[in-house]
């Protein structure tokens, strides 16, 4: 459609720099051809308002390393759209993160919390600082120093940050205390994935790979399969594909592969989670460990984890870790399901392909949909100065990603792309912000 093709090129000239957000408007918007045809939402001018964040902060961070040098980082908060609630979206730590890397996640958060039924707007942030190698004194300084600009702009009821890729409990405590130092006051509901001891929601560590395999159970289930019986590969080795194969062995399946950033482990017997944790959550080590200490697990250097035969396929890594190459391997190899824990980790190429095939595919914006689903849950709680059980919190995530795939199925129905859980997905989300935005005018 010409209005979406317009809008591209105009963010192609604007910035075409920002490859990554620039992917990830493409996919999103030319999803939305079947609801732009009424000319309605062109007249509003509404996809030149979704595609603009509402405010971009980008700040300096300085820190003092144990060397006594100081040191300056970038840090970003992009609080993207907000029609919904106030800006939810994760902040992430890595050398990677720039401008780009942030509004293509705050944008996809706008979609992924639509889909959840929660009162959330989409938002993102984070830093180019790298926690790896770093002492504990010299991560709260950086988180510090972070947050004493960051303070200034969120709070319960305007922005609401989380953790992300470098960003797991510590950080989230070393934030959140200078937080309430700044502000005078202890304002839970600001910052979600606390520690227990101070409002954090049980299982908000394991969310987002629970959530992964409770809708990737949906999806199976759905078109006659069952999850239990089938051989998983994930990527990455953090808290996303940690809990997702727990919860893979718990529902009845045998995840066999895990990554980190310099390889992969292939482990015919099922990945010991019990050995994982002890090494990337205790005692912070890399996979080479693992492979040292379960006879049978194989060590492999660099890529090539998805040539590994498996039935489902979860990439829980980081942005655009599936190529097309590594896709056709999928196929080839029998895979006949594939869901995103991680944000848009298979390219475009890769997903199309994908769908050619036949292979079931629900993108991340609702396959990994948990994390923030149970973020929101914290919110809740924080507001109502209560702490609910376990059971409680995991009944209602377990329905929450029950919803969002029969929402995102019915869409895709409704509106011709049956089976096209991308186009389900992303018109689902589209149709709840775009009604909100509507309804408040041109703000």
């Amino acid at each position: 459609m010409e209005y979406i093709r317009q809008v591209l090129r105009d963010l192609q000239i604007r910035h075409p720099e920002q490859r990554e957000f620039l992917q990830a408007a493409k996919e999103v918007l030319e999803s939305l051809t079947p609801v732009m045809a009424s000319g309605k939402y062109e007249n509003m001018g509404l996809l030149e308002r979704l595609v603009t964040p509402e405010r971009c902060v980008i700040f300096r961070v300085p820190w003092t390393d144990e060397a006594g040098q100081v040191r300056v980082n970038t840090g970003y908060r992009v609080q993207f759209n907000s029609a919904l609630g106030p800006y939810k979206g994760g902040l992430r730590f890595h050398p990677t993160v720039n401008l780009s890397i942030i509004k293509f996640l705050g944008f996809e958060q706008i979609f992924k919390n639509a889909l959840t039924g929660l009162p959330m707007g989409g938002g993102k942030g984070g830093a180019d600082f790298d926690p790896k190698g770093k002492s504990d004194r010299e991560i709260m300084a950086f988180c510090q120093s972070y947050m004493t600009e960051l303070y200034r702009h969120i709070g319960p009821d305007t922005d609401v940050p989380a953790g992300d890729i470098g960003v797991g409990g510590r950080e989230i405590g070393y934030l959140f205390g200078q937080y309430k130092r700044l502000r005078g006051a202890f304002e839970g509901g600001t910052l979600t994935g606390k520690g227990l001891a101070y409002g954090g929601s049980l299982l908000r560590k394991q969310a987002t790979g629970y959530g992964l395999l409770y809708l990737t159970a949906e999806m199976l289930h759905h078109h006659g399969h069952a999850l239990a019986g089938k051989t998983v590969a994930v990527s990455g080795a953090g808290n996303v594909a940690l809990y997702a194969m727990e919860k893979a062995w718990q529902l009845g399946a045998k995840p066999i592969t895990c990554s980190d950033s310099d390889g992969w482990i292939y482990d015919p017997d099922g990945i010991d989670i019990a050995l994982l944790k002890k090494i990337k959550e205790e005692k912070r080590q890399r996979l080479t460990a693992y492979a040292a200490q379960r006879p049978g697990a194989q060590y492999h250097t660099g890529k090539g984890l998805w040539e590994t035969p498996c039935e489902i396929a979860l990439p829980c890594a980081t942005q655009n870790e599936v190529n097309i190459l590594d896709a056709e391997a999928l196929v080839k190899n029998g895979c006949i399901a594939v869901a995103e824990g991680a944000n848009m980790p298979l390219t475009w190429e890769a997903t199309g392909y994908l769908q050619r095939k036949g292979v079931l595919f629900c993108p991340g914006k609702a396959a990994n949909a948990g994390g923030v689903a149970v973020s929101g849950l914290e919110m809740s709680q924080n507001a109502q100065r209560l702490s609910w059980t376990e059971a409680e919190v995991d009944a209602k995530l377990r329905e929450i990603m029950a919803s969002i795939f029969r929402n995102v199925d019915a869409a895709a129905k409704q509106w011709g792309r049956e089976g096209d859980y991308v186009a389900g997905a992303n018109i689902a989300g589209f149709l709840k912000v775009a009604e909100a935005m509507e309804a408040q005018g041109i703000v």
